[in-house]
């Protein structure tokens, strides 16, 4: 892979911006956490059984994507479990703490009797995957409202088309799309590099976890196939888009499509048997 893609920072990230300064006490990192989150009582974290402990957010800096992304950390038992939270932009470690934290309240993260219970099984399991990093490459896989989603709305939604976001195109089959165009039956799917297989920038793995990572993304790449035949089945027409793709150039792409369709409806409504009547 080379460092062209859109989604990669050119340099990394300086330290000040994500780095746990050296020297620091115990009581001082925790003071650093209070700070960012708005006081001791917001790192309050409600355990499933009622318990409350406090949690930190850690910043890591992923080698190949050159970014800095939130982790919401909590310890039981002398067992430090993990949340990914998302990614941070800010200059300082100071600002990108505390814009962690005000994620981890807007999308009430410290409440796990409401977490997402995949996420918490991953974290606790070592059943799928047998290193730190494909546990964090687990982490970091966001579901939705991911940079290259918001791009892609955001360039869709500039040209004049509205839209249902992370839908369901058919009630009864279990397959979300990005955006729907129910009225034009269209289902736009942003796929991800890794994780559905694109052939310009995925690399099958090597090492101890090649077997795992290589059937899932194959499980991926059947999945989406099935999909598509599902929704074509149904009369529906799929548009997918690599996020690799530049979002204005998708964005035109899909819109190209819905006015087609668009116009092709108007047409044949107003081809009505009254007007051919008359040309009798």
């Amino acid at each position: 892979m080379t460092n062209s893609h859109p989604l990669w920072k050119e340099s990394k990230p300086p330290d000040t911006a994500w780095k746990t300064p050296r020297g620091l006490s115990r009581s001082e990192r925790a003071a650093e956490q209070d700070n960012a989150a708005g006081g001791r009582e917001a790192r309050e974290i409600l355990l499933p059984e009622g318990r409350k402990v406090h949690a930190s957010i850690a910043l890591r800096v992923l080698r190949q994507s050159r970014r800095i992304y939130a982790y919401l950390r909590w310890s039981v038992n002398g067992k430090t479990h993990e949340r990914y939270v998302g990614e941070v932009t800010r200059d300082t470690r100071e600002a990108n703490l505390a814009e962690a934290w005000y994620t981890v309240r807007r999308e009430n993260l410290l409440d796990m009797n409401t977490s997402d219970d995949t996420v918490n099984r991953a974290v606790n399991s070592e059943s799928w995957a047998t290193t730190p990093a494909s546990r964090t490459i687990m982490r970091a896989n966001k579901r939705r409202d991911t940079r290259p989603e918001k791009a892609l709305r955001s360039a869709v939604h500039a040209l004049g088309l509205r839209y249902r976001v992370d839908t369901r195109p058919i009630k009864d089959v279990r397959r979300t799309a990005d955006l729907v165009f129910p009225k034009q039956k269209i289902a736009v799917f942003l796929d991800g590099c890794f994780w559905h297989g694109c052939d310009e920038h995925y690399r099958p793995a090597k090492g101890t976890t090649a077997t795992f990572w290589n059937n899932k993304i194959a499980d991926n790449r059947r999945r989406d196939l099935d999909t598509d035949r599902r929704l074509q089945q149904a009369g529906w027409e799929v548009i997918r888009v690599w996020e690799h793709d530049d979002p204005i150039h998708a964005a035109e792409r899909v819109a190209h499509r819905v006015n087609q369709l668009r116009s092709s409806a108007h047409d044949h409504t107003s081809d009505s048997p009254h007007d051919s009547k008359g040309d009798n």
